[in-house]
């Protein structure tokens, strides 16, 4: 009797993580928490999809692989360290947008291996965009925080976006249209943050220059 709940649990899972549409709601919610921390990402997934609670694209299949979830969580403790220290996250980040973008993109690839070509290159795409997008707002929100003189503010970024990261993947495995929402609104708020940075540069650069004259 007590294993009941857990079938039930594992038989929803499998439901509800492997209907069209609801992968590509998946897609864009761990293609975004791969721009964060693609490491926790992979291992997350796999994890999950190696206790049966979640079953992955015929293409992603090697994430359950305890290889690839041991070398992820290695990684994850490097970086976990790593990316709270100031100034090394800063160069730990600019060399990650070479794997965390990819990464994601690669994601989206081999969990659209049953699409037709073209359909799989857009939805590779899209996954890479959305990854530089997660990736980039953080690169920049890390290089405004990091000169603060005292080290608390970069410390609890890392980790709120270290349990992001882990938090969306997990949530969007039970209820990936929700995540991906949320992820929609995310890419909003970036897109209207840059936006506003975008303005408040040229303001200042046109003052500057007619300062001058």
């Amino acid at each position: 009797m007590a294993m009941q709940p857990r079938y039930h649990l594992v038989t929803m899972f499998h439901a509800v993580n492997l209907q069209g549409n609801q992968i590509a709601a998946l897609l864009v919610a761990i293609s975004f928490a791969a721009g964060l921390n693609v490491y926790a990402t992979v291992a997350t997934l796999g994890i999950l999809a190696h206790a049966n609670l979640l079953q992955l694209p015929s293409g992603l299949h090697a994430l359950a692989d305890w290889w690839i979830i041991g070398a992820c969580l290695g990684l994850f403790a490097i970086e976990f360290v790593v990316d709270k220290i100031p100034v090394v996250d800063l160069m730990w980040n600019a060399l990650h947008t070479f794997v965390r973008v990819p990464v994601a993109a690669l994601l989206a690839f081999g969990a659209t291996s049953q699409l037709s070509p073209l359909k799989q290159m857009l939805a590779t795409i899209i996954g890479g965009a959305i990854a530089l997008a997660a990736h980039g707002s953080k690169t920049a929100l890390r290089a405004v925080v990091t000169p603060s003189p005292e080290p608390l503010s970069n410390t609890a970024l890392s980790l709120g976006e270290d349990v992001l990261a882990v938090g969306l993947t997990w949530f969007a495995t039970a209820h990936p249209y929700s995540a991906a929402v949320l992820v929609l609104l995310f890419l909003t708020i970036i897109a209207v943050l840059i936006r506003k940075v975008s303005r408040a540069l040229g303001m200042m650069f046109r003052s500057s220059k007619l300062s001058l004259l």
